[in-house]
C-alpha cells in the first residue's frame, strides 16, 4: 500500500520523485515503529524487504499493520518521536505524511475512516523563519514537477528568488529580454524604478530556459499573451506578487515543510547561504 500511495503522489499528484522520497521516508519510518511495537523484530519487516516469498509475506503483514493503526497507535508515535528530540516542526511534517497517507487509504478504500484526524498538530511558533537550512531550500525548490509549464514556472520563480535574492515585486516585474543568458545577469527594476544589473546563478537560468520554453508554445496559441512578460499566469498575464505568494504556500506543504515563510525568506536564504 506504501508503494501504491508512493505512485499516486508521482503520477496522479505529479509530486517530484525527491517529494515522494521523502513521503516514502516517513512511511518507513513509522512502519518499523508498527513493526517494532507488534513484536515481530524480523530485519525484513519493512517496506524495503525484496526477497521473493519473503517480501510479499512481510508486504502483507505491513500491509495489515497499516490497516489496524488507530488514534492510539498515532499518539504512541508522536511520544517516541518526541522522546528522540525531534522537533515540533519535523513531528508535524510526519504527522502530515501519515494524514495523507490515511486519507489516500479511505480514499482508495481500504479504509472506512482516517484514524489519524483525530490527532491533533503539534501546537508550535509560526514566526517568520529568518532563513531556511539549504537542506529545506533544496527540497521546496525541487518539489514542483518540472514537465508541466506551470510546474517549471514556479521552479523558475523559486530559483529566481533564491539565486538572485530579488524582492518578489522585482521579480513579477521582469521582461523576456532582462534575462542575459550569456551575461549570467538580470536586469531589475527596483524602488523609484532604478534599474540594476544582478548576477543568477547557472542552475537558475537553466530552469527559466526550460520554463522558456513551455512559454513560448504557449504564447504561439494564445492571441492574448502578453509576449514581453517573463512570468506569466494562466491567461498570458503578467503575475501578481500575491499569486507568488500563494504558490509558495502550495510547495511549502508539498514538500513537507509545516513552516510559516514568505518569498522574502528566500532572499535572507539566499543571504545567509552566500556567507
Amino acid at each position: 500500500m506504501v508503494q501504491e500511495f508512493l505512485s499516486y503522489l508521482k503520477l496522479e499528484k505529479r509530486f517530484s520523485p525527491h517529494t515522494a522520497k521523502c513521503y516514502g521516508a516517513d512511511l518507513e519510518q513509522f512502519s518499523q515503529f508498527l513493526v517494532g511495537r507488534s513484536g515481530h523484530h524480523d530485519e525484513h519487516a519493512s517496506a524495503g524487504a525484496t526477497h521473493g516469498g519473503t517480501a510479499t509475506a512481510v508486504a502483507v503483514k505491513l500491509d495489515q499493520l497499516l490497516l489496524s493503526v488507530d488514534v492510539n497507535s498515532v499518539r504512541a508515535y508522536l511520544a517516541v518521536l518526541n522522546e528522540k528530540n525531534y522537533s515540533k516542526s519535523t513531528i508535524a511534517r510526519k504527522l502530515a505524511t501519515l494524514r495523507s497517507f490515511y486519507k489516500f487509504l479511505v480514499k482508495r478504500n481500504h479504509l472506512s475512516s482516517n484514524p489519524v484526524m483525530a490527532v491533533r498538530t503539534p501546537k508550535q511558533e509560526k514566526r517568520l523563519p529568518k532563513f531556511l537550512e539549504y537542506a529545506d531550500v533544496k527540497r521546496l525548490l525541487e518539489t514542483p514537477p518540472m514537465d508541466s509549464w506551470l510546474g517549471a514556472r514556479d521552479r523558475a520563480i523559486m530559483e529566481t528568488l533564491y539565486s538572485t535574492g530579488v524582492r518578489v515585486s522585482e521579480l513579477v516585474a521582469l521582461n523576456m529580454d532582462d534575462v542575459d543568458f550569456l551575461g549570467e545577469v538580470i536586469h531589475v527594476r527596483g524602488k523609484g524604478k532604478k534599474e540594476r544589473i544582478v548576477p543568477i546563478g547557472t542552475s537558475a537560468l537553466q530552469v527559466i530556459q526550460h520554463y522558456m520554453e513551455f512559454r513560448n508554445k504557449r504564447a504561439q496559441s494564445n492571441p492574448n499573451f502578453d509576449a514581453r512578460v517573463l512570468f506569466v499566469n494562466k491567461h498570458g498575464r503578467r503575475l501578481s506578487t500575491r499569486s507568488v505568494r500563494r504558490k509558495m504556500d502550495k510547495y511549502l506543504k508539498m514538500a513537507g515543510l509545516d513552516i510559516a515563510i514568505s518569498p522574502h525568506t528566500l532572499r535572507h536564504s539566499f543571504a545567509t547561504h552566500m556567507l
